[in-house]
This record gives C-alpha cells, structure tokens and sequence, in this order.
C-alpha cells in the first residue's frame, strides 16, 4: 500500500497510534470560557497530533498537496463547518466557515512541504529513503493548529451562542508559490475583520515586525546547439547568457538600497559539456522591505537579462512565479496574542525530549540558545527592521488586519529550513509547540469575538498604516497561479 493511502486511513481506526501530549501548564486567573477552549483542545490533542503526523510523512510540496488539503479539510467538515474547496482557483486552496454575521475571524492554514529536505525523526542526519520532501518549516503543524483552535472556538461560539463567524483560509504553497496571493486577489479576504496565523520556531515570540517583500521568477535563454569542439562558432550558447546575466546582476549589488537581497541558482546549465547548450535557466529572488523598490530592482534584473541576450545572440523569456508584500505588522493585534501566549505558557520537555535535544542541540552550533528558551516567551518588543524572510502572509496583511506570533515546536537554535526543523517537528517537541499554538490562537480569537473596541482599534491602526490613498495590486501582476512551479502536477 503507498503510504498517503495508509496515512489517510480514518484515524479512528488506529487509536493504538494516537499519542497523548501533556498539557502547557495554563494560568487559572483565565475566565471559564477561556479555560474551557484549551480544555477542548487537550482533549482533542491526540488525534491532532495523528492529524500532523500523517502529513509530517505526506510531506506533498506546494500545490501538490492534495492529501494533505484533503485531511484538514475533513477535519473541519467533521466538526461541523461548511467548507469551499478549490477556491482561487487552486485545487489545493479552501476556505471552511462557522457561524453568522460580524465579526468574521479568519486563521490561517499552511500544509506544503520542502524539497530536498526528507528526514527521519532522529538526531543526526537521516533521510528517509525514496522521499524527497521534508517539513522543514513546520506547516504540518501549523495547518493542523489552525485547524484545531478554529474547531475549539467553533464548539465554544455554539455552547454559548455567540454571534460571528470563524473562518479558516487553506492556502498551499507559501514556500515560493505564493498560495495567498491569489486568494487576496480573488477577493476571499474582502469581509474578513481579522486575520490570525503562526508559524512554527524555536521560540515562542509574538513581538511584531516587517519581513522583505519578494519577487522572484525564472529567466529562460534560448540559443543554438552545436559541438563545443567540432564547429563551436556555429552554437549561441544560453548557458552563456545566463553567466553573463549572473555577472551582471552581481555587479549591481554595490548600486542597490541598503537591505536589498538579491539571489539565484541555475535550474538549467545544458547537458553534456561537449555540447553547446541551447537552453539554459536563472531563477532569481529580489528582495527588499519596500514592495516599490523589489520592482523597480526587478526591472533592473530584466534589463540585464535582456542586455545577456542581445551580447549572446540568444533569445531570452521571464516568467514571474511569485512577488509577496512585506509584513504590515499590527501592534494591537500583536499585544492581545502576546498575552494569550504568556496565559498559555511554553513547552516543557520530558526526560526524553530533553536527551532528543541535546544530541540535537550539538549539530546547531555553539551559539544555540539554552533549551529552556522552549518554556519561555520572548520580551515583548515591537521591531521596524524587517526579518530576512519572506511570505504571502504578507500580501493578507496589506487587506486586513494581521495577528501572528512563533511557538516553540523546534530545538533552540533551530533555524527553518533545515533537517533539524523536520526531526523535531516530526515527534513530541513539535507536537507540544502545536497544542501551544492552537491554544493560543483560540484564546486570541475568544478575546477579539467578545472585544468589539479591540477590533476597532486594530483596524484604525491597519489604516493609518496603510495610508489613505494605498490600492492593493499583486506583483505577480494578473499570471494565474503557478500550479507547475515544483514540477508537474500530473498524477
């Protein structure tokens, strides 16, 4: 049997599987009703854990998550939400919603994976055989989470007869494919009054601050094949073009604003050296804090492109695969999930938790914080220089008001994207950071549906953010979502 078939057995069926994960000591001066949605929540955290295992070892990349979208989405209709699928048109993206009226809280789902980043659950480098992808940031987790506080809340909007709509929005492909984005542009956010997400870390933090807004896409270079040897003056070389295109580029970066990124790999360099290549592909990030900046720099990208085409007699095609907007932080929001974080505590690991960690910790680095960072939450601190990352939360951010914070699910010291991320997202420790960020994210929810004031003065503060006159436009401009941008999605 493959194994997405044996994952996506119904769960009830193993109850054998199902892993109870200890509870984050929670604060007993919380009202009842708060206290009874984490109960909810430690209740359910088995089968949770069985939900974020399974796509753990799914481990389907952006757009191909089709298991994975599946699962969550079940979850969800099980508890009792109706739920759109294959909205934005991406067959991966839904959107599932309990409730009636104001205010629409939305949550925020991520399920892809990485690739090139497959990993056993242990402490040193293992990947599994046969299996490319790995969540090496954790979206397994987050997904699920989301999911889990949308249900708690759901069951607590219905016991005590609540007015407002908890919304959770299924979008695919953060990493690079830029799921959001088209679910911004088809206008799923338009009546949102709040949206929340969080990620997965190696701290619990939910101090506020931008990211660099991204555009990224591919450079094609079309050229002449001949032998590199027998008749080289009959070949253009589009090898030859991305190089110069390279070279170019590296040269502009003494000419670029401070904070500028700007990075590339080859996809496609030819295939056999004896052979002048007829095509060849750059795929390019740029990235800066400023959307205004990313495209005019991408501008200046394309030119040197061109300019490689025109001194390599080659042909050059761009396509645009992604362009993010930078993070417009929101300081109430980030204030009212900052104390819902302190409420709900961080992980505390068991004996063997803490043996998995230190044999981990050692593969991190000298500098790797303590692993008591895990049971703390970060100082409260608002930030104006932005994270060296990048993500299509940003985009949500610029439409509506955004709440965000870190949960521990990884070793201090961890960073994402790496096999460490995968190991520890993949058993207990990620596990525990999850049943935090599901708790979290319910509390927060809890205090916006009965704190109309809270609300509005989020969104006062969005718009003088935002500014008066702001319109939002895609960078990736009117391209249909890139459903082939990790290969094809064929069966």
């Amino acid at each position: 049997m493959k194994l997405s078939r044996l994952l996506l057995a119904p769960l009830a069926l193993a109850p054998a599987l199902l892993l109870a994960v200890a509870a984050p000591a929670l604060s007993q001066q919380l009202p009842a009703a708060k206290r009874q949605i984490a109960a909810s929540l430690d209740a359910k955290a088995a089968r949770y854990t069985a939900v974020a295992d399974s796509i753990w070892s799914l481990a389907e990349v952006g757009y191909h998550e089709t298991h994975s979208s599946r699962l969550l989405q079940s979850e969800l209709r099980s508890a009792g939400f109706t739920v759109r699928a294959g909205v934005a048109d991406i067959p991966t993206a839904f959107v599932a919603e309990f409730g009636r009226g104001a205010p629409v809280i939305g949550i925020l789902a991520e399920f892809d994976a990485l690739p090139g980043l497959s990993q056993h659950v242990t402490a040193e480098r293992s990947p599994i055989a046969g299996q490319d992808a790995g969540h090496a940031c954790g979206h397994h987790l987050f997904g699920t989470a989301s999911v889990a506080a949308a249900i708690a809340v759901k069951e607590w909007l219905q016991s005590s007869g609540s007015a407002g709509t908890i919304r959770v929005y299924g979008t695919p492909a953060e990493e690079g494919g830029g799921g959001k984005i088209y679910m911004v542009r088809a206008g799923l956010f338009r009546d949102a009054s709040v949206v929340l997400d969080w990620h997965a870390g190696a701290a619990n933090n939910a101090s506020p601050g931008p990211s660099l807004a991204n555009k990224s896409g591919k450079f094609r270079f079309h050229g002449v094949s001949a032998h590199a040897a027998g008749a080289p003056w009959r070949g253009r070389s589009a090898l030859d073009a991305v190089s110069a295109m390279n070279h170019m580029v590296d040269m502009m970066r003494e000419h670029v604003p401070d904070g500028t990124r700007m990075h590339y790999v080859i996809t496609d360099g030819g295939k056999a050296p004896n052979v002048v290549p007829d095509f060849a592909e750059a795929y390019y990030y740029v990235r800066h804090q400023d959307a205004r900046i990313v495209n005019d720099l991408w501008d200046r990208v394309v030119k040197a492109a061109q300019g490689a085409a025109l001194g390599t007699d080659t042909r050059m095609e761009q396509e645009v695969v992604n362009g993010v907007y930078a993070l417009l932080p929101n300081e109430t929001l980030a204030r009212v999930v900052d104390a819902n974080l302190r409420a709900v505590g961080g992980v505390t690991y068991d004996a063997t938790e803490r043996a998995f960690a230190e044999k981990l910790r050692v593969t991190l680095g000298s500098d790797a914080p303590p692993l008591t960072q895990a049971s703390t939450v970060l100082p409260f601190q608002v930030r104006t220089v932005a994270s060296g990352g990048s993500t299509d939360v940003g985009d949500v951010s610029w439409v509506v008001p955004n709440g965000r914070f870190y949960a521990a699910t990884w070793v201090p010291g961890t960073s994402s994207h790496s096999w460490q991320a995968v190991a520890a997202g993949g058993m207990s420790i990620g596990h525990k950071g999850m049943m935090v960020a599901a708790k979290t994210l319910a509390l927060t929810a809890h205090d916006l549906f009965t704190d109309a004031a809270t609300v509005q003065r989020a969104k006062t503060e969005f718009d003088g953010k935002r500014g008066a006159n702001f319109v939002y436009r895609p960078l990736i401009g009117e391209r249909a979502p890139p459903l082939d941008y990790r290969g094809s999605t064929a069966p």
